[in-house]
């Protein structure tokens, strides 16, 4: 991710409202972290700061020595636009629910204009009161199976987070390994190898060669080889006619 996309994400706020379990705090901040998420406000947390967070965060402890700690909600969304409300309840009298994905690009644009963005997440046991809803203009639920939608508070932002980066920059090049491609006169000698090869151990009678060599041409040219791996083949190939020669 380059640095203007990464601006983006720094204008996204995870707030969690009085988290009973520090382990959590952790989790969550692990979570922020994989995602390029990076701002943790803590409204009244029971315990924190605490070493079960800082060990449930593993390698994201600069979120949690960078969180905010406020007394109340308010406090945590001064200077934002948008605040959104996690909920897996109906309630009443709030604006319409959306779900993670419908909602990620409208937050994102408004971040690109240098808005600020507020996520806004309850206690593990009750989640957020209806005080605290009302607080937010936006509502956001995760379509979870509506039989056991159970999602602990940090699996929640993971997938908020997920959502936002997908939205943000789905390019995974840089996962991908670069391997020089065979050139076509490589191809051709290990096409003129495996005829030979062939002919020597008596798998092809070249006074009776059927359609062998082009349907082997064919097999081969449905993938696109790579250049260490015509140096394999050749190299199977060379072992085979000394094998027969000995």
């Amino acid at each position: 991710m380059n640095k203007p996309e990464a601006n983006v994400l720094d204008r996204i706020r995870v707030v969690l409202s009085h988290t009973s379990l520090p382990r959590n705090i952790g989790s969550v901040a692990r979570a922020m972290k994989t995602m390029g998420l990076s701002r943790l406000v803590l409204v009244n947390p029971k315990r924190f700061p605490d070493p079960e967070a800082l060990t449930l965060a593993s390698g994201a402890t600069d979120i949690l020595e960078k969180a905010e700690i406020v007394d109340t909600l308010d406090a945590g969304l001064v200077g934002c636009t948008q605040v959104v409300a996690l909920s897996a309840r109906r309630r009443e009298l709030t604006v319409p629910v959306q779900n993670p994905r419908e909602l990620a690009p409208f937050l994102l644009s408004r971040c690109m204009v240098g808005e600020d963005v507020a996520i806004v997440f309850g206690t593990e046991m009750s989640g957020l009161s209806n005080e605290e809803v009302r607080r937010c203009n936006r509502v956001v639920s995760i379509p979870a199976n509506p039989e056991y939608s159970s999602l602990n508070l940090a699996q929640a932002v993971q997938v908020i987070a997920y959502e936002l980066r997908m939205t943000l920059d789905t390019d995974l090049s840089h996962l991908n390994e670069v391997h020089e491609l065979a050139s076509h006169d490589d191809i051709e000698r290990f096409h003129a190898d495996m005829e030979s090869t062939l002919i020597k151990i008596g798998f092809l009678n070249p006074d009776n060669p059927k359609r062998l060599m082009p349907r082997l041409r064919r097999l081969f040219g449905r993938v696109q080889l790579e250049k260490v791996e015509i140096d394999i083949l050749r190299g199977m190939l060379r072992a085979a006619r000394e094998g027969r020669r000995h």
